[in-house]
């Protein structure tokens, strides 16, 4: 009894000693309750509006890779390259720069070094005829310039800006195989959006029918949480807590078809999935694997709507910037890209491409637009439209007295003071940010870099 009443007494002696930590942020006009979505969704006139059905998505899809040269279907890729148009290709994507390069030790790379990445391309193996092959991805891995890991930077030594990283592959992308690298640990594959070297041991080969059949089949889930992992299994290492990043669609499998026992595992309380593995031999072949019920994931694409929008953007808040999707993160249109991606939307890999990009409504700015131009665009905007500035892009969120906020994986933080000097700080990822006080650069404001503003409605 002593105890119990011991515990009584003292139980408003540590509510007391708790305390909260005080918002504090460099960044301009920024409050605390604006990092979370709710403060921006209930700004929303018609939240749960349904902004493209899933036939108008698929429409709009068809539509994009009508007008953008860089997307292709896999379905649509000849059969094979003859010796002059795969050598093309593979010049068009390994390409040696026309400026400065730099190790992160900051050993300027020499004509040697240069030709040592050329001589990686094996372009002397090269046929005359080069039938293309078939792939599925098996875990998350980089898809780069050259076939190497080198970490190669610019003469601002950034080294978070990795000049050989282009971006990522995801399990269960497909991919066309081109060619293969002169120590033949990489391959140079095709996306539907983006051509690259990615390691020959995070894809497994397998028929063209086989792997386009694969990313059609139905039923399927769709990763909606910004990272979400199979469960654990010590059986099959290669599906055993394996990351699926936003947008990634898998098929559904059925335990009343595959059995009670998965992995050693009852599905009961898991959807059980379809994943690729590859064979020792590189082969394609497929494994089931258990996603938990309590997972981030959904049966079909999410519904197209202003609040699921502002959902999933926010589920990336404060991830690390990642430049090509390195650092296990992604840049800002990579952010873009999976948001998107989770309502089986389809887009360009780059933000140029994305910004210039004719698919969808856009408002383009010229240096004849004035003030009053982008004013008015910005006085129409609605959340979840896209706001493009050289070499990046952010998502509208809404207003606070009359100032436009968006959300944005963003590398720096730069604003002028009062007396003119720039205030050069960091941001490093997902962050909500003001436009109109922010710099693109040290000598250009946001508002004045804006060349388009785009909307997927």
């Amino acid at each position: 009894m002593k105890k119990i009443v011991w515990l009584l007494c003292c139980w408003p002696l540590v509510l007391a000693a708790q305390t909260t930590v005080k918002f504090s942020s460099d960044v301009p006009l920024l409050q605390a309750e604006q990092m979370n979505p709710r403060f921006w969704q209930t700004k929303l006139a018609a939240p749960d509006q349904l902004l493209l059905t899933p036939a108008q998505i698929a429409q709009r899809n068809n539509e994009t890779f009508t007008l953008q040269s860089e997307m292709q279907s896999l379905h649509s890729l000849p059969p094979q390259y003859n010796k002059a148009e795969l050598s093309g290709i593979i010049q068009s994507v390994s390409k040696v720069a026309t400026t400065a390069r730099f190790y992160t030790d900051g050993t300027a790379l020499t004509p040697q070094h240069w030709q040592h990445y050329l001589s990686l391309l094996a372009l002397e193996q090269v046929q005359a005829v080069n039938p293309l092959r078939f792939a599925l991805v098996v875990k998350r891995t980089a898809l780069r310039a050259f076939p190497s890991h080198d970490r190669v930077v610019n003469e601002q030594h950034n080294a978070d800006l990795d000049r050989f990283a282009e971006t990522a592959l995801f399990p269960a992308d497909a991919v066309a195989v081109l060619h293969r690298s002169a120590d033949k640990q990489w391959l140079l594959v095709r996306s539907f959006n983006y051509t690259g070297w990615v390691q020959a041991a995070d894809v497994a080969i397998g028929s063209k029918q086989q792997v386009l059949a694969y990313t059609e089949q139905q039923p399927f889930i769709v990763v909606t949480g910004a990272k979400v992992h199979t469960a654990f299994n010590p059986q099959q290492a290669a599906v055993s807590e394996l990351q699926l990043d936003m947008g990634v669609r898998l098929p559904l499998l059925s335990a009343a078809e595959l059995g009670f026992n998965v992995h050693g595992q009852n599905p009961v309380a898991s959807y059980i999935v379809q994943l690729p593995l590859r064979q020792t031999d590189g082969s394609l072949s497929f494994s089931p694997a258990l996603l938990p019920l309590s997972a981030d994931v959904q049966q079909g694409y999410l519904a197209y709507t202003p609040r699921n929008i502002l959902a999933q953007a926010f589920k990336f808040l404060g991830e690390r910037y990642g430049w090509g999707h390195d650092y296990n993160g992604r840049d800002c249109t990579g952010f873009i890209s999976e948001i998107f991606r989770s309502f089986g939307l389809l887009m360009p890999r780059n933000s140029g491409q994305q910004g210039n990009g004719d698919y969808g409504r856009n408002i383009r700015f010229s240096t004849d637009s004035t003030v009053a131009d982008k004013q008015a665009a910005l006085a129409q905007l609605q959340a979840g439209d896209l706001l493009y500035f050289p070499s990046h892009v952010g998502l509208y969120l809404g207003t606070v007295n009359g100032q436009p906020f968006m959300i944005h994986d963003v590398n720096t933080l730069l604003y002028p003071h009062s007396d003119g000097s720039i205030y050069r700080g960091t941001l490093n990822g997902v962050a909500v940010t003001p436009l109109l006080p922010l710099y693109a650069t040290e000598q250009q404001s946001y508002f004045d870099a804006m060349y388009a503003i785009k909307s997927l409605r």
